[in-house]
């Protein structure tokens, strides 16, 4: 009989919860977990539920002040968020008409009651399964943000963790249900889902780089080509993952657990090869489908798993014997030929339990492996699934329709508390190749949680960059490389959900519900502390040659990350996007660390040994980086360091000091050069900068298009660094902007210079809106097709709102 390893054990101990906190009759329990989470179970038998479950691995919270009031018939329980009623020892549904009638939860302040079974049509639901075949419609299943302010999770038919790790099911039928009260207090309701489920793990940072997924044939030397072209065209990678080709094939199975070696004959030297480029490898499994015996190891496996006969092995997951095998000869022997991580492609979403159990089992299995973080890649189990990242969202069409549907989407993760959501970007299969599409999907990847490249087998799938026309391979390149500039950002977004369990991707309907039923707004998305990002999921306007888009942004001041263009929030906007640009916007103050790119160690997404700090105007703020060594557990043991950036704004008047203030040494490069971006500033009359005690004078300061920057040399990273600058009105001038873009749009169009020298004047002239669009309509006498009149009165709209 084999034994599950010691790091998959529990301490039943640790999931006790408070006494004080537990009321209990011969048929209930009910458990005030917090002054918003209470848990409600009931069982004719009396017999309740202590162990661990997939959904619960804690139900040990502090001690909670509320007010109790029963007698012999009738309890209530009281605290600052609901009141709960109760018919003592009835089941808690009550009769059709009335179903409250033996249990209910009054929200206090609000005109709001939960009851069993309530339900809770104004829940504005999550990710489901996958979205695969499902180009333009999704299936939405049930989250924890609602608009009534509460909601319910049934826990009552989850497997039970067993004492050695292994999972069982319960053997009895029971009611265990979890009830959220939280209002409107989201983040509070996200706080206790954490602390009831477990908070979210850290992600390697490798894995918030380029992943490249094409299901092709590749063998070893066609691995190294794929390599040396993204390096030829200086285009960042991070991850590979190899499809349905790695593995001896099987014409019984589409899976396999043991590579061919007509394709790799030393896998150790490929995996070597790519890790030497700083180049992590996953490969697809899929043990469900059974174990062939064409394996490497099937022998021994057999004889440890007690399997009898002959031919395909079926898998059970659930069997302690052939899950210890199937780790023993399969899994640990791939990662010791290099293999980092697996895509668990269960496509089963009638089997969840397996599926769930299978990633659970292949992400903690990493708890061994002190200098490997956990990562696996899979469908979406539905039962507390952020505890196992990443979310693969399944096989999606090459279309518009996709990408309309994605954004939303993805955003509808953290309404289950999940962030590690990845898409196919350029679409897996089916559709039409499009310059357009393909441009448009990777700007979007680029802010998205998971870039994954991705198509099915097919010459004429186009996913490198380097197939495309010269255009399309400039945008996309420029995308792929903002990306890993963006890691210092994204891993301190990660360590930020980690650790507080704040989402990286968040719909702005949590800060506006009513744009939750504007189809113009709904895919608009926070990224992270300080972006907001409104996709681009159309075609181009043919006439202007740029995409129209509608966004709404929240209250306060914004500013466009690619032109620094200014925006007052509260209002709505109609904005005007070449093909190589993106809407996506920071708030006034927002700092953001970018890497610089080594072009000589382009894929290393280590913390990096120059980075820019950009600094937009109009708000003072903090921000905190974080850094470790990315890859193992040892952050675990505080093995990392934060550092402070502060901007300090006035509008003649703005620093930014740079200082580590918690943390080890030796954990990022001892001296690290940096490019301090002022955004949208003019150049100042005075800068001075120190670095601990010592002013620096070998410094390049100048300005780029609309911002100043300032280059400083190599700088200790355990001092603090300081950057002040001094001048009479900083910030740029907003009516240049909005002239620059007017003058960019003229510029582009196939009409006459002279005309055009017409239409600036009008158009830049200072006179009122009105006016100019008397003098714009009038140009129809001198010959303007009216198309172009049109344009020019939709600019006078965006001139008006800006």
């Amino acid at each position: 009989m084999a034994n599950l390893q010691e790091h998959f054990k529990f301490d039943y101990k640790k999931i006790l919860p408070n006494v004080s906190n537990i009321i209990q009759g011969k048929k209930f329990r009910i458990t005030v977990l917090s002054e918003i989470l209470v848990r409600l179970e009931y069982s004719e038998t009396g017999e309740f539920e202590d162990r661990p479950t997939e959904l619960v691995q804690t139900r040990k919270f502090p001690a909670v002040k509320f007010d109790r009031k029963d007698d012999n018939q009738y309890l209530y329980i009281t605290t600052s968020y609901f009141k709960l009623f109760y018919r003592k020892e009835m089941p808690f549904l009550g009769t059709k008409m009335s179903p409250e009638q033996n249990l209910r939860i009054e929200l206090t302040n609000t005109d709001k009651t939960w009851y069993f079974n309530h339900p809770e049509v104004r829940n504005f639901g999550t990710i489901g399964f996958s979205v695969e075949g499902k180009a333009g419609s999704p299936k939405y299943e049930k989250g924890l943000y609602s608009v009534d302010g509460f909601v319910s999770l049934d826990d009552s038919k989850s497997l039970i963790f067993n004492e050695d790790g292994s999972l069982g099911k319960r053997s009895d039928t029971r009611i265990d249900t979890y009830v959220f009260m939280y209002r409107r207090d989201f983040g509070a309701c996200l706080k206790d889902y954490f602390t009831l489920t477990g908070y979210p793990p850290l992600i390697p940072r490798y894995s918030l780089g380029i992943w490249w997924n094409r299901n092709t044939e590749y063998n070893s030397k066609g691995i190294e080509k794929l390599v040396h072209k993204f390096n030829k065209h200086e285009i960042p990678l991070s991850i590979i993952v190899l499809g349905d080709h790695w593995h001896r094939q099987n014409p019984k199975m589409k899976s396999g657990l043991s590579f061919d070696e007509t394709l790799f004959k030393r896998p150790k030297r490929m995996t070597d090869f790519l890790h030497g480029r700083n180049i992590r490898l996953a490969l697809k499994v899929n043990p469900n489908e059974g174990i062939s015996p064409k394996e490497d190891y099937y022998l021994p496996f057999k004889a440890a798993s007690g399997a009898e006969g002959n031919g395909i092995i079926p898998f059970n997951v659930f069997n302690v014997n052939i899950l210890s095998a199937y780790f023993d000869y399969f899994i640990h022997p791939l990662m010791n030929y290099g293999v980092d991580f697996f895509w668990l492609d269960y496509n089963n979403k009638n089997d969840l339990a397996s599926l769930r159990a299978l990633t659970y089992y292949h992400f903690d299995d990493f708890k061994q492996i002190v200098n490997r973080r956990g990562i696996t890649f899979s469908r979406n189990g539905m039962l507390a699934p952020h505890k196992y990242p990443i979310h693969y969202t399944g096989e999606t069409e090459v279309s518009w329709k996709n990408l309309e549907a994605l954004p939303h989407y993805n955003a509808s993760a953290s309404n289950l508390g999940v962030s590690w959501i990845s898409n196919d970007i350029g679409g897996f299969r089916d559709g039409t190749e499009d310059p357009e599409l393909f441009s448009r999907f990777v700007q979007f990847g680029c802010f998205s949680p998971i870039l994954r490249l991705s198509a099915d087998e097919g010459e004429f799938y186009k996913r490198e960059p380097w197939k495309w026309d010269i255009q399309t391979q400039a945008i996309v390149s420029k995308y792929l490389r903002l990306r890993h500039q963006l890691i210092p950002y994204l891993y301190s977004e990660a360590y930020r959900y980690h650790k507080v369990g704040m989402p990286l991707v968040q719909p702005l309907y949590y800060q506006n519900p009513e744009i939750y039923d504007e189809p113009l707004y709904k895919n608009e998305y926070i990224f992270g502390s300080s972006l907001l990002v409104a996709p681009i999921t159309k075609k181009d306007d043919p006439l202007m040659n740029r995409a129209v888009v509608k966004l709404a942004l929240p209250d306060g001041t914004w500013y466009d990350f690619t032109n620094g263009k200014k925006f007052t929030g509260g209002r709505r906007y109609t904005t005007f996007y070449k093909d190589e640009d993106y809407p996506v916007f920071a708030r006034a103050g927002t700092i953001l660390p970018l890497a610089i790119l080594d072009s000589n160690d382009l894929n290393n997404t280590d913390a990096p040994r120059a980075m820019e700090i950009q600094a937009f105007p109009g708000d003072s703020s903090t921000y905190e980086l974080y850094e470790d060594d990315g890859v193992s557990s040892l952050y675990e043991k505080e093995f990392f360091i934060l550092t402070e950036i502060d901007y300090t704004y006035q509008k003649n008047n703005v620093t930014i000091s740079i200082r580590p203030v918690a943390g080890k040494s030796g954990i990022i490069p001892p001296y690290r050069s940096y490019r301090i971006r002022f955004r949208n500033m003019n150049e100042p009359e005075h800068i001075t900068i120190t670095c601990g005690a010592d002013k620096i004078k070998e410094t390049d300061s100048y300005i780029d298009d609309n911002d100043f920057i300032v280059e400083l040399p190599p700088l200790s990273t355990l001092k603090q660094v300081v950057i002040n600058c001094k001048g009479e009105d900083l910030e740029l001038d907003q009516g240049e902007l909005i002239n620059y873009d007017i003058e960019s749009i003229l510029n582009d169009l196939p009409i006459p210079t002279k005309v055009k020298d017409m239409i600036g004047e009008i158009l830049l002239k200072d006179s009122s809106i009105q006016e100019k669009r008397i003098a714009v309509r009038k140009l129809a006498r001198i010959g303007l097709h009216q198309k172009y009149v049109n344009l020019f009165l939709k600019l006078l709209e965006y001139m008006a709102e800006v």
